[in-house]
């Protein structure tokens, strides 16, 4: 059958382009994974209505009625199953669209459907007879063939019995000697023996630093045996250099007063550590020193720079560097040769507003790995020569630092509600898994060696009331804890404040009102996202939160705090990052992350059904509102500095307010003021939290100049006497260093596979 019958015939396999939909088990085969994705019923419905009518449009309405009668359902969970269904086919082959979105109409299914037969095997004598069976066959050949069956058949059940015999063995075997998983580099973990604790179970890393000041972005000589890393005190960097034990670190070299040196790598051969050096007049150069220290010798300028990237190529001879800003500005990846100072760059699929960020070069020199907009990004894997770029994740997540393991096997850095979590990325596959290291960020693998060294850090994070234009009055702090407290908003009244923490071991939204601390309450059942603020109505009543359901499907959500009520919003995008209210209520913006992974700011009428997109703004990453001026501020992923727009979002209304600040990275660190400036907080060249105004009169207030503050947002009182900011008040960022878990083993199949194992086990 080649064409898609409406009536079902007796098999429940339906083909859909190259995907095989099994519908009796929800089940959705691709063929270029082994991983099996399970559909929901109403995803398998939107499936089956888009199936009879392949290649025609079918209406929102038409998919409603069919799929969900007799409801009332609202446009997101349509959008949903759609989501679901793009995501299951895209494993298959992502260059194959499956299915089109009719803007303002419907869906269309774009590949070739059909009900795909399955053979039916009877009898295996079926399958053994010969063409001509209708002939006369003597009596002793057909005698000669069933004996032959009857033999076979006792050796295929000889065979599963002592397969089934000694899957048992293996199992019971395991269990034995399970505590010998537990060993890590031939150290058994501890756990409790009969009555007797024996202490708690081993980590699997070792700190190799424990110094008070803070140190990160940690990098492996080639054997693994030495880790450079950078020494953060208060207002600058400097390198040092130990062994992977206990040893006592050395500085790798002098720096002239004032500088910071920064990311450190170490060349393939073990022999030169190169490094950027940062100036406190903003210039900026990248330097390369013998492992051993001496003087440095400069490979290139880089002034100016946001979020710079680099690493080395295989034979040492290059530098690899990720896209640049500043006066030595670059879109995309390309290369330095060391001997000659020519740049070259590489040809690859990119978008204008594509920042492409840390590159590297895989083991075996065939691919090059990089993160696309770290802020709110991917991981991203291409060719060595820039062909076949292709996306590894879709989370638009808080990327933090990666490393290659071996060929086809990355790890790498994202934050997760208040921490970052280290996670082991398959290319091949785009399977994913968390490696169980909370507080882990910055991964770095020796080449050769075996060795992985990150930063773990524990931050303790306060909130606090800080007064503006007054020295003599100190900080308070709001609503004390242990836990990590961040994105402090204040309401437009002054008395309330929202703030996200993890204060009650799980990660919330919190509201409290302001010197109440006996008001505090959580609000239940949400998980919020802390990658962007919350936003206030001008009543002082709602707050618009973005977030995740249990299924981690993004949303906007709108919280009444005080009541403890909360509502997702049928917001009809993909993928939702952040909302404000405009000065209608019928009128919301939305920051959205589209199907083409552009970022945009989009403006929509809440009182139509489905919401109606009334105008669009490419490019936008973080957007607040300011109400004197009846305009709207944003920033970009693209570059650094801050945009205006008029409320409508006309095109000719666009004006830039700042050229370089924010920076890229702290897109999210500013704030409006009652009478319309713009205040940015931000690491100073004596302050480490410096509060400046970017649009106004230039004025600047050092906050805090020995305590860091957190770069998820702040707010301001509306009388502008007070900005409510969140405070690091405990850190101890240390280098971790541990063994690259052993990779699991292929299954085998078959006794004789299993032989040496179970001999070496039994002896």
């Amino acid at each position: 059958m080649s064409s898609f019958d409406t009536q079902t015939p007796a098999t429940d396999r339906l083909r859909i382009g190259d995907c095989v939909v099994v519908l009796s088990s929800r089940e959705v085969h691709a063929p270029n994974t082994h991983k099996v994705h399970r559909i929901t019923p109403k995803s398998v419905g939107v499936l089956l209505v888009l199936a009879r009518r392949a290649g025609q449009v079918v209406t929102r309405d038409e998919l409603f009625a069919e799929v969900w009668p007799d409801t009332l359902p609202t446009n997101d969970v349509l959008t949903q199953a759609v989501t679901q269904l793009r995501k299951v086919f895209a494993g298959g082959d992502e260059a194959t669209p499956y299915i089109e979105t009719i803007a303002k109409t419907g869906y269309r299914l774009l590949v070739p459907v059909a009900w795909e037969q399955q053979p039916q095997v009877t009898e295996l004598q079926d399958l053994e007879e010969p063409a001509s069976a209708m002939a006369p066959v003597p009596t002793a050949s057909v005698s000669t063939r069933s004996t032959q069956r009857r033999l076979r058949r006792y050796v295929l059940w000889a065979i599963g019995v002592g397969l089934l015999l000694s899957t048992v063995l293996m199992a019971w075997l395991l269990w034995h000697n399970a505590a010998a998983t537990d060993a890590i580099d031939g150290v058994v973990a501890n756990t409790a023996s009969g009555s007797r604790v024996l202490g708690s179970p081993q980590r699997p890393y070792r700190l190799i630093t424990s110094t008070a000041a803070y140190e990160t972005q940690p990098n492996l000589s080639t054997d693994g045996s030495l880790v450079v890393f950078a020494r953060e005190d208060a207002t600058r960097s400097s390198l040092w250099i130990q062994s992977t034990g206990n040893a006592t670190a050395s500085r790798l070299l002098p720096a002239p007063e004032g500088v910071s040196d920064r990311f450190p790598v170490w060349s393939p051969n073990g022999r030169q550590i190169a490094f950027a050096r940062f100036h406190p007049d903003g210039a900026c150069e990248v330097l390369l020193v013998s492992a051993t220290g001496g003087n440095p010798r400069r490979a290139t300028r880089c002034d100016g720079t946001d979020m710079l990237s680099f690493d080395w190529s295989n034979d040492g001879r290059r530098l690899l560097f990720g896209s640049m800003t500043g006066r030595y500005a670059s879109a995309g990846i390309r290369l330095l040769e060391l001997d000659s100072g020519r740049w070259s760059s590489i040809a690859y699929a990119k978008g204008v507003d594509d920042f492409d960020y840390a590159p590297r070069y895989s083991p075996d020199g065939r691919q090059i790995g990089f993160v696309r907009n770290p802020q709110v990004g991917d991981m991203w894997v291409m060719d060595a020569d820039g062909r076949n770029a292709r996306r590894l994740t879709n989370d638009a997540a808080e990327i933090r630092g990666w490393t290659w393991l071996v060929a086809g096997e990355m790890v790498f850095g994202r934050r997760v509600d208040s921490e970052s979590r280290l996670y082991h990325l398959d290319v091949g596959s785009g399977v994913l898994r968390d490696m169980g290291l909370g507080d882990a960020q910055s991964p770095a693998a020796s080449r050769h060696g075996g060795n992985l060294a990150f930063t773990r850090d524990q931050p303790q994070v306060a909130l606090f009331k800080v007064p503006l234009g007054s020295a003599d009055v100190a900080p308070q702090r709001l609503f004390a804890s242990s836990a990590r407290d961040g994105q402090p908003m204040i309401a437009p009244d002054g008395k309330q404040l929202a703030f996200t923490s993890d204060r009650s071991g799980a990660f919330a939204v919190w509201w409290g009102r302001v010197g109440q601390p006996d008001t505090l309450q959580m609000i239940e059942g949400l998980r919020p996202e802390a990658r962007q603020p919350m936003t206030w109505s001008a009543d002082s009543r709602s707050l618009l939160v973005s977030g995740r359901d249990s299924e981690g499907v993004p949303g906007i959500y709108e919280v009444v705090p005080e009541e403890g009520h909360w509502k997702r919003l049928p917001v009809p995008v993909n993928e939702p990052l952040q909302a404000i209210y405009g000065p209608q209520a019928d009128r919301l913006w939305v920051i959205e992350r589209d199907d083409a992974q552009r970022m945009q700011l989009s403006l929509f009428d809440r009182t139509q059904t489905p919401w109606k997109r009334v105008a669009t703004l490419e490019g936008a990453s973080q957007v607040r509102f300011d109400v004197t001026g009846n305009r709207l501020l944003f920033t970009r992923l693209a570059s650094g500095g801050l945009w205006q727009v008029a409320p409508d979002l006309a095109a000719a209304s666009i004006k830039p307010v700042q050229a370089e600040v924010p920076s890229r990275w702290r897109y999210r660190s500013w704030a409006v003021a009652a009478n319309g400036a713009v205040e940015y907080l931000h690491i100073g060249n004596t302050c480490t939290s410096q509060l400046s105004s970017i649009d106004g009169d230039g004025a600047s207030q050092c906050l805090d100049d020995q305590r860091f503050s957190s770069g998820n947002g702040f707010s301001l009182s509306p009388s502008g006497d007070a900005a409510y900011v969140a405070f690091v008040v405990a850190d101890g960022g240390d280098i971790g260093v541990m063994r690259i878990p052993a990779r699991p083993p292929r299954r085998l199949i078959g006794v004789a596979k299993w032989l040496p194992w179970l001999g070496k086990m039994l002896s």
